[in-house]
């Protein structure tokens, strides 16, 4: 999922555009997006579009961010989007294990209470972290439930209360890396924030290129003229990905021969150099530039 497209759910003339998008994930948008006295006809609306032919046939990962957990709003959103097909929920701003728990527990009772079968893949969670003690929990969080797929990084909500600058480089750096360590030790996803300056192309790539350098995911996109730069940003180079499959071959034939460390292309490679390369082989056949 290299690029995640937000689109507002009381704003269904956009949904036919997203779905034809070139984004590999559309976030539909309960909270920040839409105004209080229209919560429940977004909610609807986003019902009603998750249970569509048009959403089951995209090929796209597909999120919804609810409201939040303490918000009088979680539990009917939940109800209304926890549907088969449903990817990932996206849950603001939680703080504690009991927030991610709770919010495990509410989408398997809505799971139950919609229908899914044994074979409907489960939906997951992706969390926020926007708050100094999310970010300090960050690896408490990722490991507080199986349902947890990725944590995502908010630097608006996270920085902009306390008096950081939204573009100081050292602190979007360490504010990427503790969040991407987090997730590394819960074995989860990191995810990249939203770049609100649309007629920035320089500083959304820059940083995008940032959170790829230290292994996030995608990054969000608040405006479909994103999506190209963040597609670019996550795809590997053709250089990456056939110095991979030289690494990906040549430890299939180390293994064989028992040999534990060796060279490929004037580097050593040992183990945590061959994950690597697997996962950038894995990116490069799931997005058609290796064959199967």
């Amino acid at each position: 999922m290299r690029s995640k497209l937000f689109v507002p759910a009381s704003r269904p003339e956009f949904f036919p555009k997203a779905l034809a998008s070139d984004a590999d994930g559309l976030s539909f948008d309960l909270e920040d997006a839409v105004a209080e006295d229209r919560k429940a006809e977004a909610r609807s609306l986003l019902s009603h579009l998750l249970r569509s032919a048009e959403a089951r046939a995209a090929s796209k990962t597909l999120i919804v961010r609810v409201n939040g957990i303490a918000s009088g709003h979680f539990e009917a959103d939940l109800a209304a989007v926890v549907v088969p097909g449903l990817h990932l929920v996206n849950v603001p701003k939680p703080e504690t294990g009991d927030d991610v728990r709770r919010a495990a527990a509410a989408i398997e009772q809505a799971e139950r209470a919609n229908g899914f079968r044994e074979a409907d893949a489960k939906v997951r969670l992706l969390l926020n972290i926007e708050s100094p003690v999310a970010l300090r929990r960050a690896a408490e969080l990722a490991g507080a439930h199986p349902r947890v797929a990725g944590l995502q990084l908010g630097l608006g909500d996270l920085f902009e209360p306390i008096g950081i600058h939204r573009r100081n480089p050292a602190a979007i750096a360490a504010a990427m890396f503790a969040v991407r360590m987090a997730a590394g030790e819960a074995n989860v996803f990191a995810y990249d924030t939203v770049f609100a300056n649309l007629r920035d192309a320089e500083g959304f790539r820059a940083e995008a290129e940032m959170s790829r350098q230290m292994g996030f995911l995608g990054k969000s996109c608040i405006h479909p003229s994103q999506i190209a730069l963040a597609n670019a940003v996550y795809r590997p180079s053709d250089e990456e990905i056939a110095h991979s499959v030289r690494v990906v071959e040549a430890a299939a034939e180390a293994q064989a021969r028992g040999i534990g460390a060796y060279v490929v292309d004037g580097k050593m490679i040992d183990p945590p150099f061959v994950r690597r390369a697997q996962a950038i082989v894995e990116i490069g056949r799931r997005l058609g530039l290796i064959a199967a």
